[in-house]
């Protein structure tokens, strides 16, 4: 059983450590604890590895985030993937810092990203696991909320938020997102 696992975020180092980047830095931290090395390939920077006797791909689109469908929807149809074994790894300013979610569809809620998607892909049904950045920021000014870098005392506790995502990530690839969703969700 294969699955894709998109990471949203944007490329280069001015964006690395933004809160807009937590779907990128969450598949790195995994990649990293799968002995996984990215490569540059069609769209994204894309590795795979093997749990559990599935395949696990996972792509960081080189797209940029408002773009991101593209790499997915290329990714999908590359591999062979349907929607229900995708998963896209986002932020969102509506769950406070330090909360995952996971769903099975929904809404882009303004997320440019995920609009991208479901223009490019057909829709709002695919899972997608959210991952809290707050919303503590002035009216006005959530470009630069989301753009901006975690403060240090965010920073220090964003390995724990993103092992959880991790553990959801392979929870769903493994049992399913309703049983995920039931397990993990706060």
């Amino acid at each position: 059983m294969k699955y894709l696992i998109i990471g949203l975020g944007n490329i280069g180092p001015e964006y690395e450590l933004t809160r807009h980047n937590i779907g990128f830095l969450t598949l790195d931290r995994l990649a990293d604890s799968q002995g996984c090395t990215w490569k540059s390939d069609r769209l994204a920077f894309k590795t795979e590895f093997k749990y559990k006797g599935r395949t696990i791909h996972m792509i960081k689109p080189t797209t940029y985030m408002n773009l991101s469908g593209k790499a997915m929807n290329y990714w999908m149809k590359e591999l062979q993937v349907t929607k229900e074994n995708t998963l896209v790894i986002v932020d969102d300013v509506a769950i406070p810092f330090g909360k995952v979610r996971m769903k099975p569809k929904g809404s882009a809620a303004g997320h440019n990203g995920l609009k991208n998607i479901e223009e490019l892909t057909g829709g709002q049904n695919y899972p997608r696991l959210r991952i809290g950045i707050g919303d503590d920021f002035p009216k006005g000014r959530q470009v630069d909320f989301v753009l901006g870098n975690y403060t240090q005392s965010e920073f220090s506790e964003l390995p724990i938020q993103m092992d959880k995502a991790i553990d959801m990530t392979l929870s769903f690839c493994t049992i399913g997102i309703e049983r995920t969703m039931n397990q993990f969700n706060d």
